[in-house]
């Protein structure tokens, strides 16, 4: 990026209009994007920087909108590389502490109260949760086992996996770590802390592919997936309206992925292998894949955004 002579780095009364917040931070408007700055600002280590606490947290959602090179924002910002890169990672890990609370498991009673017409017609506002995997690309690792291990036969290329569940009103509800591309996502599911949120009675909505019927329900809760035809030539006749319904409400949940990938193009790969190695003997925040903390980030993010599910 060319920097003219005189350029100031993006303030706080650069951001006078709409347009530029959903272009540069992906939130609906400026007060969105204040409520959110005052939540995290008391919680960032003051220091003695050229950029105030406002910058650093744009800088920050820039990245994760715009998915730019690191050293375009220290063109950018006018600060160095290594500077970039101390703020993204130690500003990312305060996000995801303070904003990870937007992200929440639905309560049972609210929760049936605002459920959609679409599923109070089909399934009699029982539907829970609603989960789906989805995978971002990475760069080849140089190392043999985890270049296996993230080899998706899928898109046959190396990414990561990850679960995710969203409420019937559209709100993302639970995001898991980032397991390697290969994983099945019934491995996933049951090894992701997933069913430790289940409640009995409780039901959850998933593709074909979730074979999770006996895990779910050991918590007391129920699986809702479409028919498939396994050895038959077609499905049943009884199955085929009740499988209608459900790819009708389950596309909801596609739909919430691609806005999130939309959103926070950061998710749209190919992310560098850095972000998926922890320092074990480092300080606790450290032993966290910065991946895992860009994951919770994006999803809290848009959960500040109007839902894309009607309610009528």
């Amino acid at each position: 990026m060319f920097v003219k002579p005189g350029y100031k780095a993006p303030t706080q009364e650069y951001f006078d209009s709409s347009e530029k917040v959903r272009f540069y931070t992906g939130l609906p408007s400026y007060d969105v994007l204040l409520i959110v700055f005052e939540h995290v600002a008391p919680h960032v280590p003051h220091r003695a920087n050229v950029l105030d606490s406002f910058q650093e947290f744009v800088m920050v959602l820039i990245e994760l909108r715009l998915n730019v090179p690191f050293q375009d924002l220290a063109y950018r910002f006018k600060i160095s590389l290594s500077s970039v890169s101390r703020i993204f990672n130690s500003r990312i890990t305060v996000m995801d502490a303070r904003l990870s609370c937007f992200i929440n498991w639905p309560v049972r009673k609210d929760h049936w109260k605002t459920m959609p017409m679409c599923l109070q017609y089909t399934f009699d506002r029982k539907v829970t949760v609603i989960i789906d995997c989805f995978e971002v690309f990475i760069e080849k690792p140089t190392n043999l086992l985890a270049r296996v291990q993230t080899f998706s036969s899928c898109k046959h290329h190396n990414t990561i996996k990850v679960l995710i569940g969203i409420t019937p009103q559209g709100a993302i509800c639970f995001v898991s770590e980032a397991w390697g591309g290969r994983t099945s996502d019934k491995f996933l599911t049951e090894n992701c802390r997933f069913l430790n949120n289940l409640c009995p009675g409780e039901t959850v909505m998933a593709d074909h592919g979730f074979t999770i019927t006996e895990s779910v329900g050991l918590q007391q809760g129920k699986l809702i997936i479409p028919a498939f035809t396994m050895a038959k030539e077609q499905v049943d006749q009884l199955d085929v309206e009740p499988s209608r319904g459900i790819a009708s409400v389950r596309i909801h949940v596609e739909r919430v992925v691609g806005l999130l990938r939309r959103k926070y193009t950061i998710l749209e790969g190919p992310l560098p292998t850095h972000f998926l190695s922890c320092n074990p003997t480092g300080p606790p925040e450290s032993q966290v894949p910065i991946i895992y903390h860009i994951l919770r980030v994006c999803s809290a993010l848009v959960n500040f955004c109007p839902p894309i599910v009607p309610f009528d």
